[in-house]
């Protein structure tokens, strides 16, 4: 009978005890360290409920309703080379396509060299150098289209008002030589990588980015 007792009296003390643990105040807790007081957040929160951003919201999630809320980059260095490696590769660090390109941004090998990678493998299994590499390349590219930046940036060629991230993230596609033709030509010398995808058009698709955040410089390596 003291045995049963004895059981049925654990169950409530050991409720109690829970309870006093639950509305004790937590003393030692600083709120503070949670605070994101003073940093510099680049980001916003976009509501997309129209059909102008349905490709947006199938992206986030196609079982979701129509109200959708994800983090939007906008225009910023960031939304740039985030907008270009989902173009080339939907984001994926580790693929690599049937010509041989690599990684996020698709990198060719020789491509790698110039900026001081010579080692494919190891390059595709590290984002970190991945990261590392695609701002370098753009520097480098900033630093060789310097002079068309400065003379073509505002005019509108074939249709296509250029921008200077427009102008990067086209010879990114097709290098820097390519993008000069387009822009010395007026639009006639119009370069397609295998998959059909021109200068015009990355030129079209990647305007009006803030990308001062990339410094033009002729030597440019990506080092960890």
């Amino acid at each position: 009978m003291i045995k049963k007792v004895k059981n049925y009296l654990i169950i409530p003390i050991a409720i109690c005890a829970l309870l006093n643990l639950a509305l004790k105040p937590q003393e030692s807790l600083n709120i503070e360290v949670y605070s994101t007081k003073g940093l510099n957040l680049n980001y916003d929160m976009a509501r997309l409920d129209d059909s102008h951003h349905i490709n947006q919201i199938q992206l986030a999630n196609p079982f979701q309703s129509s109200f959708v809320y994800f983090p939007h980059l906008g225009k910023s260095y960031i939304g740039f080379k985030e907008a270009l490696a989902f173009k080339e590769s939907r984001g994926n660090y580790f693929t690599v396509n049937t010509l041989g390109y690599l990684g996020k941004y698709q990198f060719g090998a020789e491509t790698l060299k110039l900026i001081g990678i010579y080692n494919p493998n190891q390059f595709l299994y590290n984002p970190k150098l991945q990261e590392k590499a695609f701002l370098a390349n753009a520097e480098r590219n900033k630093w060789i289209l310097r002079k068309d930046i400065k003379r073509f940036e505002g005019k509108t060629i074939a249709g296509v008002e250029v921008t200077e991230s427009g102008i990067i993230a086209a010879a990114h596609l097709a290098g820097p030589g390519s993008v000069k033709k387009f822009l010395r030509s007026y639009g006639r010398k119009n370069v397609s990588d295998a998959y059909g995808s021109s200068v015009r058009y990355y030129m079209m698709k990647f305007s009006g980015y803030d990308t001062s955040f990339i410094e033009a410089d002729k030597k440019a390596k990506a080092v960890l």
